[in-house]
């Protein structure tokens, strides 16, 4: 399917100047006329219209709820999910490297096009069709948003933890980083020093990888025991 029906089949969306949806589709390996300036626009598109989104639908929650609503909303992985569900992949414009490594279905990749789709709608047809493409691909996810303290990611839940209980911060450690430079593979240990609990975990970076260490010492027995 052309990448124009593919969008106005999957998203009611079509574009003035076509030239702007190449550009989206098109990610760096592939040339200099690709989506990274689109990308970075879409990006504040998007943290703006969320925003207001969150602002309406949660009167009651504070500057603190909305915030971490936003941030789960329009992180890497949750973008990068969006876009292979509406199969964008399919029609990203890849360099030959890139596509021999998969990366049509790699979540950052298709996070940044996501947003980049939705810079040049910006620059397209303005402000209220960006906000009506956002609002068409996060709908379900708005509504299906679990409770603010949720979503809590593992290191701050930890963290907050254990200065409730006067206990110093945990120590993150790097162990091995594999894989090819555009492609790293991180080992993380994470140490609770005064409990006398550790935990490993891999991930694809060391952000991830810090927090499924912390995710799992929360789930060690041992902190939940009585002391």
């Amino acid at each position: 399917m052309d990448p124009a029906d593919w969008l106005q089949h999957r998203l009611g969306c079509s574009f003035i100047d076509p030239g702007l949806l190449r550009q989206a589709l098109t990610h760096r390996s592939a040339g200099s006329d690709n989506n990274e300036r689109l990308e970075y626009l879409g990006d504040a598109v998007l943290s703006f219209v969320v925003a207001e989104m969150l602002f309406h639908a949660h009167p009651e929650a504070s500057e603190g709820e909305l915030s971490r609503y936003r941030a789960s909303l329009v992180s890497g992985d949750a973008l990068g999910a969006i876009a292979l569900e509406l199969g964008l992949g399919e029609h990203l414009r890849l360099g030959e490297g890139e596509l021999k490594s998969g990366g049509k279905h790699r979540a950052s990749i298709l996070a940044d096009a996501l947003e980049a789709l939705i810079g040049a709608v910006y620059l397209d047809q303005g402000l209220a069709a960006a906000g009506t493409l956002a609002a068409r691909v996060l709908r379900r996810r708005l509504e299906e948003l679990p409770g603010a303290s949720d979503l809590k990611d593992a290191k701050t839940r930890l963290q907050e933890w254990l200065q409730g209980r006067g206990l110093n911060l945990p120590e993150y450690r790097v162990l091995e980083i594999t894989g090819e430079p555009h492609e790293q593979h991180f080992r993380v240990r994470c140490d609770v020093g005064e409990l006398a609990i550790a935990a490993e975990a891999e991930g694809s970076s060391r952000r991830r990888a810090e927090q499924e260490a912390a995710a799992m010492v929360l789930d060690d027995p041992a902190l939940r025991a009585p002391r």
